[in-house]
């Protein structure tokens, strides 16, 4: 479902990836692991097509990336890949609802529609009596269940995660991990997540081990 290719970066003379080639499968979680400066969130970046690789070739459900415009590149990626960042990013002037009905709003989603698809996420994530809530008014944890919602509004087919339980304490920490299992079973999810959280790593169907901008082990990179 997600073909990466030889893919390369440097920023400047860094060269941060260094030929990555890699698969997933349809409703597969993957966790991405390794040291700081591994090239971790870059390959999340490219793969998730908020950045651009020197070289290569990034295709997400039968679609080459690069051989779309600026314009068809940002709808494809509202309707297809969901993101979930390590601090929520959410609106604060928004409710928890209005939150997670915004990138359906982008897409072009009916108000009755987006709104009904944001509910029936609320009621999944256990949050329904905090839907008219602000976001400083809900517990780390709440907040980040919001977002992992907002990522799923428009039915992706993929969500990518950089370090999502980074900034949660234990209890809240497992409750995530076991979330993204949930939808997995619900939806037929697949994830992307970088993390450095051993424990969710060790949960997930596959681990990908980067080091010094190269899969560890190259037979991980396969689906």
């Amino acid at each position: 479902m997600i073909k990466l290719r030889n893919i390369t970066k440097s920023f400047g003379t860094l060269q941060v990836l260094k030929g990555i080639d890699l698969d997933i499968s349809q409703g597969e979680i993957v966790s991405i692991v390794g040291p700081s400066g591994a090239g971790k969130t870059t390959l999340l970046q490219i793969m998730g097509t908020l950045d651009k690789a020197d070289t290569g070739s990034v295709e997400i459900d039968g679609v080459d990336t690069s051989s779309l415009s600026q314009k068809r590149l940002s709808r494809f990626r509202n309707q297809k890949i969901g993101f979930v960042f390590q601090f929520h990013q959410l609106l604060p002037e928004f409710t928890a609802l209005e939150n997670i009905m915004i990138p359906a709003f982008i897409g072009g989603m009916g108000k009755k529609e987006a709104r009904a698809r944001a509910l029936e996420l609320l009621a999944f994530m256990g949050l329904s009596e905090r839907a008219d809530h602000k976001p400083n008014e809900l517990s780390g944890g709440e907040k980040q269940r919001v977002a992992v919602a907002r990522a799923l509004v428009n039915n992706p087919a993929v969500v990518m995660a950089d370090e999502p339980s980074g900034s949660l304490d234990s209890k809240n920490k497992e409750e995530l991990h076991q979330l993204f299992f949930d939808l997995r079973e619900k939806y037929g999810q697949t994830f992307v997540i970088v993390t450095h959280d051993e424990g969710l790593a060790s949960l997930t169907d596959r681990t990908i081990h980067m080091r010094d901008g190269q899969i560890d082990n190259p037979e991980q990179s396969e689906g």
